[in-house]
Formats: C-alpha cells, structure tokens, sequence
C-alpha cells in the first residue's frame, strides 16, 4: 500500500455508476475517505451483507468502521438532509461519530430549494432535469460570494448579515419574477442556528486533518459525486451539475494538492445510464433499454427517477479516461448483461456522414451523433458467483477484454453483483 498519497474515485458516464460500492470496498483497507463535490442531489447505493444502504451526503466510507468519512469544502451541505441521513443510519446501527465536516463547505438554504423548482418551472423545454434541491443555486451563490458557509453559524452577527445580503438580491427576484413570497431574514437566520451546536463537534479544518494524515502515511480515497460528462466544465454542458466531479475537482474541493494524488479511479458501467436531460447518443427506446433499467435497477437513490438507459459507450470512456487521467478503470454491473444474446458497444460516432473517434468538440455535433457499434456474443450462465477472472464464460471475458482495448485504460475491477463482496480484482487498487 504507498503511503503519502492519495486516490480519487470518479464516475466515467452521467452518474450512476457504482462510485459508492467501489469506494465501501476501498474503504476496508483506508482510513478517510472524502466527498468533495456535489450535495445530496447525488446518491450512492452501498449493499454490505446483503443490507441496502442509499446514501446522499455521507461519504460511502461511513460504512467502514475504521474510517473517518470527512465532507470537503468543495461540498454543498443540506444541514436538515445531513441529520436526517445520520439517524437514519444511527436507527440502523450505524456508527457515524467519526464524522468531519469542513467549515468551509457551503451551505443549501431553503431559498435555494424554492429558486431551484421554479427556474427549472421558468425554463419550461429548456429545462435541464435537476433534483431540485437547490444544489446549483447555492453553488451560484458560492461564485457570486453571496454564499453562507459552516462556519459562519456559529456566529450570529455574521450569519445575519450574510443572510440579509443574500436575501437583498433572491427576494427581487423571488416577488417580482417568480411571483412567490419573499423569504424572511429571521427565519432563515433560525433555520441555521436550529443545527449549530449538533454540528460543532463536526467540524474542522479538514484540508489541514487529511495532508496530516497523509504526512503520517495514512491512505485517503476522494469520492467524486456525479460524473465526469456532468462536469460543469468537461460535461454535456448545459445538461450538467454546477460542481467539478472529475479528479481535478476532487483535489480543489478536499484542499488536497495534486502531486499527492498516486492512483485516480474511473467507475464505468458494462452498459450506460443517465438521469434528467441531454444528449445520449446510445440510449435505447425499445424493449431491451426497458430490461437494462429493470434488470439494473435503474432508478434514483434520491429522487426514485428512472434512468434512461444504453449501450456501452466506448467514446465516452476515452474521453473520460483522458480528461481524468485514469489509472484504473472499474467495470461495474457486469451481471446486468446476462442473458443477451448479442451485446453491442459503441466504438465511434457518425455524424451527418463523418466519423468521430473523439467526442466532438462542439455540443451540436454532440447532440447529432449517432452511435457506430461493434457486435460481441453474449453469454448466459451466471456470473453473479464468480470471484476470478477465469470463473468468467469466455464470451464475457472477451467483453471485458473488448472494452478494456477500446476505453484506453485497464480494467482492473469486475462487478458482478450488488454486493460489496461481489467483485473480480484483477489489479489491485491500492497497490
């Protein structure tokens, strides 16, 4: 295990990948783990012995009894979802004392919800498809400095102020565009201070708690919500979240350096999913999308949304293999594909006649591109058993082999199920 450094966990696809389970998996043998983007618009599923745990702002590490779950400053804080998503898990038998919360992560005030449903309401067809939650209001807020953060409930005179001058500003807007009542400076005051003193033990400098854990060789995983292609930057912008998800993100929003960073992680489906609007160039409308989404699960941990649904899109994975800078890839939900006969993998895009290997560079190519597949043979024995490479049916180790030659980095971890125990480790993550 190398010390004095670090791993990221990215999605590769639109979200949904299996971030959560990688990250329980890893979370066996290190000792933080960090959510460093994103609020609790992004859920992970985690099974662990057979249990189902849907988490939103916690850290999938929380599960892990040896580690400490920390949230970073990049992260968006929900207090009200925060707690309720502690005694959830407390009522469980769940042990969430180790928890860390930076005082430099930005709080979700509920003006934020409000502004959230009724711009999305406001852009009518042009709507992206968001939680709802107010995650890309408060990230607005945090880029226009009208933002109100952990520390600052902790004293009264500076949340008021702040709240007021936020308030200046949304209630304009609130009255005179959207047509709804202002929000009232003292009850958004009292909403914040109501969780003060359950937080305080919570919160620390946690940029400065994981460099001196690293100092001590101590082994830190960054969990990335979202994915890469909902990247603000890097993703099918508009149709994206208002964080940073990929690995880069991840260092800016845990107040980690990037020459600490030893191995960064992609998780990528043996299909592919997304949620909300956007373009998607594989996605099915037939019969055999209906049996991806049911057969996977394919729907929400937060909001219950099913997922649309596709096939495997190698394009996507290069270009998130590249803008990462991927190590190691994880290929989850291998046992999802069972049972077809033929299994197709988009290998390149046509577009009004001219082939693109690459994504293409504007967003109306993007939105025209239409998938050209490769065919492999399916297999039909179960593979939900297997724990070595070679326990696989050839056909689905040609697969794996397929993908790995076309997504431009190494396969490295197999999913054969929902179960944390569930897994073919071909390369050790940590090594």
């Amino acid at each position: 295990m190398r010390s004095h450094a670090s791993s990221i966990v990215v999605g590769a696809q639109w979200g949904d990948e299996g971030k959560g389970k990688t990250t329980d998996i890893l979370g066996t043998r290190v000792d933080y783990v960090v959510k460093p983007n994103g609020g609790n618009n992004a859920g992970h599923t985690v099974v662990v012995g057979g249990e189902k745990y849907e988490l939103k702002l916690l850290p999938a590490g929380i599960l892990s009894p040896n580690v400490t779950p920390v949230i970073g400053n990049g992260v968006v804080v929900n207090l009200e979802a925060l707690f309720e998503e502690i005694d959830a898990l407390e009522a469980r038998g769940a042990d969430t004392s180790k928890l860390r919360v930076s005082a430099n992560a930005h709080l979700v005030a509920p003006y934020h919800q409000v502004l959230d449903k009724v711009t999305e309401r406001f852009l009518g067809k042009r709507a992206i498809g968001t939680t709802g939650r107010g995650i890309g209001p408060a990230y607005s807020d945090k880029a226009a400095r009208l933002g109100i953060r952990v520390q600052d409930i902790f004293d009264e005179s500076i949340l008021r102020q702040k709240v007021e001058g936020a308030l200046r500003q949304k209630n304009e807007l609130l009255i005179k565009v959207y047509n709804r009542r202002e929000a009232e400076v003292e009850e958004t005051v009292e909403y914040f201070l109501q969780f003060a003193e359950r937080l305080r033990p919570m919160v620390a400098d946690t940029s400065l708690l994981l460099n001196e854990a690293l100092d001590a060789g101590e082994v830190v995983v960054m969990e990335g919500g979202q994915a890469t292609m909902l990247d603000v930057d890097h993703g099918t912008y508009p149709f994206v979240t208002s964080s940073n998800p990929s690995a880069g993100g991840a260092c800016i929003g845990a107040g980690i350096g990037p020459t600490r960073i030893s191995r960064v992680v992609g998780i990528v489906k043996a299909y592919t999913t997304r949620v909300g609007a956007g373009p998607f160039p594989t996605e099915l409308f037939d019969e055999m999308g209906e049996r991806l989404q049911r057969t996977g699960g394919e729907f929400g941990v937060n909001t219950g949304r099913p997922r649309r649904c596709g096939w495997y899109d190698a394009v996507v994975a290069r270009y998130a293999a590249r803008v990462n800078g991927f190590t190691d890839y994880v290929l989850t939900k291998l046992d999802v594909l069972t049972g077809i006969e033929s299994i197709p993998v988009c290998v390149a895009y046509d577009v009004d006649g001219v082939r693109f290997d690459e994504l293409p560079m504007s967003q109306s190519d993007f939105h025209h591109a239409k998938p050209i597949y490769e065919e492999f043979p399916g297999w039909t024995e179960d593979i939900s058993a297997a724990r070595t490479f070679e326990d696989l049916p050839v056909n689905a180790q040609n697969y794996v082999l397929a993908l790995e030659a076309v997504s431009g980095c190494r396969m490295s971890v197999i999913g054969v199920g929902p179960d944390r125990e569930q897994s073919i480790v071909r390369h050790d993550l940590l090594d």
